[in-house]
């Protein structure tokens, strides 16, 4: 039987938010946008889901005057996404 995937990580754009955040400690907004190619209120947006549901965690922050967004994938994230992954693995296996 297949296993039902998260459908807030089905997303194209929050899949590579959080396979971006896996791998990292953290990382900005600016290096987000830059790569997954998402216009800024698109990826905001995306990751305001993510932060909603528990999946990653927001600091908002000043550097100077500007302002600084950096995210960080949270214990329920790395769970979340460890099982999409092994539950897209059974789709490939049928």
């Amino acid at each position: 039987m297949l296993k039902d995937l998260d459908p807030l990580l089905h997303s194209q754009l929050r899949l590579a938010v959080m396979s971006l955040l896996i791998g990292v400690e953290e990382a900005d907004f600016v290096y987000l946008r830059t790569e997954t190619g998402a216009t800024a209120g698109n990826l905001s947006v995306q990751i305001d889901k993510l932060s909603e549901a528990g999946y990653i965690a927001v600091e908002k922050t000043f550097q100077g005057k500007m302002p600084r967004t950096v995210c960080k994938i949270t214990a329920k994230g790395v769970n979340a996404f460890d099982t999409y992954v092994n539950n897209l693995k059974s789709y490939i296996k049928k």
